[in-house]
């Protein structure tokens, strides 16, 4: 048997290269990386010298062209986060959904490349029990080729992410069986979570610089809605009625009739501020998603990169918004580089791999069980 140690990889829809980032963290090779975003490739590119990228529709990047960019260099593994509408907790979940496509382009590229291992992350609603058979397809697609597949649904806090992010985590791996870290942090590891407060406590890149962090363009542009924020404490917000007179003066209460509102509340939390000490919410594409605990405006790009765990030195390309919408759909670097260093450990052996039955099934009942083995 032979132990899996560095590895090549390519990654496809990369957007910034928040998964890469952390795989290389860990000692793996990023040989490519794939998006269509030309603002999320240039920010990948500054951020993964060594490796090529390449911009544009996967379906119009054909094998040759592919050969071409990876030239002499094995592919070990295929990592990636290709959007998958038709998995979402809502619709049918259809593996022929139309909007699935770019995930059969991602199987089409594991078909050209031959790794040893694929990993990709999708939403949790992926494993919900009602997209079991789409699951199932999914595992057979990779079965047939001669992957043994595994699904985990992974929660960043738990391994050192200042956020709370829950994403689901498949791997396949050929002539070996799949291994996933376990919590270090919180109620099942050993060390407490991150909170924000850690998170922004420094946000200086090795060169004395801070990178994507203007405060002066995350102003709130609304008098009344700046002024709001000031008597709102970290961790809080504005929902119901009840928080409106806890925290705001009666000057500054919303013009509007909560007894007509729908639940008696606003659809969603406004003026939520991040907490202090606390791991923030999943952070979203979107700056107006949030505020900041403490200051009255929004969070900057390197403010919510922290809390997404890439380090002050990572920069990013393009506008204020083009930045929101990368750090937002990015896998946080932490979590790659943890993923990184178990897949290290895997070990490789050219036995004939048994056939598993009904694996999706088990998979779809266990997903948040880290206690469960690896090889049932």
């Amino acid at each position: 048997m032979k132990r899996a140690s560095g590895m090549t990889f390519i990654d496809l829809f990369c957007g910034c290269g928040g998964l890469s980032y952390g795989l290389e963290m860990a000692g793996h090779e990023c040989l490519l990386g794939v998006d269509m975003e030309p603002a999320a490739i240039k920010s990948f590119q500054r951020n993964h010298p060594k490796a090529e990228a390449w911009c544009g529709d996967i379906k119009k990047l054909d094998g040759r062209t592919l050969k071409k960019l990876i030239g002499v260099n094995k592919v070990d593994m295929v990592v990636g986060g290709p959007p998958c509408q038709g998995f979402s907790t809502v619709g049918k979940g259809e593996v022929e959904d139309d909007r699935n496509q770019l995930f059969r382009e991602f199987v089409r590229v594991v078909k050209v490349t031959k790794p040893k291992i694929v990993l990709f992350e999708n939403v949790t609603g992926m494993v919900a029990k009602k997209n079991a058979a789409i699951l199932a397809k999914v595992f057979h697609l990779f079965e047939k080729l001669g992957y043994t597949m595994e699904a985990r649904v992974l929660s960043a806090e738990e391994f050192g992410v200042p956020e709370v992010r829950r994403r689901t985590i498949i791997m396949g791996v050929l002539g070996g069986e799949c291994r996933f870290p376990k919590p270090t942090h919180g109620v099942r590891g050993t060390k407490k979570v991150l909170t924000v407060s850690q998170a922004l406590k420094n946000l200086k890149a090795l060169d004395g610089k801070i990178y994507n962090h203007e405060p002066k363009l995350a102003q709130i542009k609304n008098p009344e809605d700046r002024e709001r924020l000031k008597f709102i404490p970290a961790g809080r917000g504005i929902r119901y009625q009840a928080d409106e007179k806890q925290y705001l003066p009666k000057k500054l209460w919303f013009d509007v009739n909560w007894d007509e509102l729908r639940e008696g509340r606003f659809r969603q939390t406004r003026l939520q501020r991040l907490p202090l000490d606390k791991p923030s919410p999943t952070i979203l594409t979107a700056r107006t998603s949030y505020y900041h605990p403490t200051e009255p405006r929004f969070l900057t790009p390197r403010e919510a990169a922290s809390c997404q765990s890439f380090p002050n030195d990572f920069i990013f390309e393009g506008s204020q918004t083009a930045q929101f919408r990368q750090i937002g759909n990015a896998v946080p670097p932490m979590l790659g580089k943890i993923l990184g260093e178990e897949i290290k450990k895997i070990t490789f052996s050219r036995a004939t791999k048994k056939k598993i039955q009904n694996r999706s099934k088990v998979v779809v009942n266990n997903v948040f069980d880290y206690a469960l083995p690896t090889h049932m």
